[in-house]
């Protein structure tokens, strides 16, 4: 049994545990003993995440030509921009979209905590066009993103669309086709594209929305190439030539020591 689906199982069993000191204190003590239990740890699953490169030619691969490739390219485009949870994203309305200078948009996170988030200017241009194809009004509490029938787009249209749009780019970044993907995939390479830039931890923190800075530290570890130019800017360890000959050399310490 995996360390998942063991401390899946175990999670239930935490769960009715609870339930039955609540509901029968006479059993407390085996509710207790349940609780007790502890999870098992599992190793942390490696983040997948898209190259620049990876991501630049999905979005040339999209055809802007019709009204759904337009839409694809302005929500991934978005979605890279902000690195936003896929229903970050959904729940986007027209009014909150800022669309003048300063470019941004706000983000209801989780704990109904609200961001706003930067915008390039580019990203800015392709939602001012698409709620312009839209007839939105920025003033108005309406979703941005919608499917063919004008519903608000769901998580697993999204998934479609994603996966659509790397099959495609995957004839020109043959490695696309050798990674497990995922909508989420974006956000991780939101963070990762950040820190390669050279923004600092914290400033990730906040843009991502993450509670606590610890759950960006583990971006640090995903990218070799970070990794190498950490390695270049430390200084090497080269014993010096000039360090002082052992006292196994040193005919005065030998006379020394012969003299007690």
């Amino acid at each position: 049994m995996s360390a998942t689906t063991r401390n899946v199982r175990l999670a239930a069993i935490h769960t009715f545990a609870r339930f039955l000191a609540a509901r029968e204190p006479m059993h407390l003590d085996q509710a207790q003993r349940l609780l007790g239990i502890p999870f098992k740890r599992a190793r942390p699953r490696p983040i997948a995440y898209l190259e620049y490169e990876e991501i630049a030619a999905i979005l040339a691969g999209v055809d802007r030509s019709t009204r759904a490739g337009r839409r694809d390219y302005t929500l991934l485009a978005a979605m890279f921009n902000t690195g936003a949870r896929v229903q970050e994203i959904l729940d986007v309305r027209a009014n909150d979209l800022q669309l003048t200078k300063p470019y941004q948009l706000r983000l209801m996170g989780k704990g109904r905590k609200v961001r706003w988030c930067p915008l390039w200017a580019q990203t800015a241009q392709l939602l001012r066009a698409w709620c312009a194809e839209c007839s939105l009004d920025l003033r108005a509490a309406v979703p941005v993103f919608v499917n063919q029938r004008g519903r608000p787009l769901s998580r697993f249209g999204v998934r479609f669309i994603l996966a659509k749009h790397i099959r495609q780019a995957a004839q020109q970044q043959p490695g696309l086709s050798r990674k497990k993907l995922h909508p989420h995939s974006l956000r991780h390479s939101t963070a990762v594209h950040l820190l390669k830039s050279g923004v600092d931890l914290p400033t990730i923190a906040h843009w991502l929305g993450h509670a606590s800075v610890n759950t960006t530290n583990r971006y640090v570890t995903v990218d070799l190439e970070l990794k190498r130019k950490a390695l270049a800017r430390a200084q090497p360890i080269v014993p010096s030539r000039s360090a002082p000959a052992p006292w196994r050399r040193d005919p005065g310490v030998l006379e020394w020591l012969e003299a007690l």
